[in-house]
């Protein structure tokens, strides 16, 4: 069956850290593109970064670029996202997902998601 599983979400001070994972079964993370989205109340959800499969080109949103960092670990077959210098608007609930878009902003191009984990970055 395949699933992915996101952890690390929880509270946090603005200017703080934050370290989520996702771990893959049923799926290798290496073969897939693998993105993060967030989806704050009363917004749509929104793509924050990707990882492309295979060669490993990372992506991201301009509002994350700089802070945000996306990685594998393929040895764990888990997508890492660490968050720094995390700002109050950055609070949401963070999906991982898995696919092969060839847009990787799309989000219906992705065909397997996670349950998400939520991230409150208070002020």
């Amino acid at each position: 069956q395949e699933q992915l599983v996101e952890s690390g979400g929880g509270e946090v001070q603005a200017g703080g850290s934050l370290r989520l994972s996702c771990a893959a079964s049923g799926r290798t993370v290496s073969a897939y593109t693998m993105g993060w989205f967030r989806q704050a109340p009363g917004k749509e959800r929104e793509f924050v970064a990707a990882i492309k499969r295979s060669v490993g080109f990372t992506y991201y949103a301009d509002s994350v670029k700089g802070r945000f960092t996306i990685s594998r670990e393929n040895a764990k077959n888990t997508v890492v996202l660490q968050m720094n210098v995390l700002k109050p608007e950055d609070t949401a609930v963070y999906y991982c997902a898995a696919g092969a878009p060839s847009a990787v902003t799309t989000i219906n191009l992705y065909d397997l998601w996670g349950q998400g984990t939520q991230v409150t970055v208070s002020s």
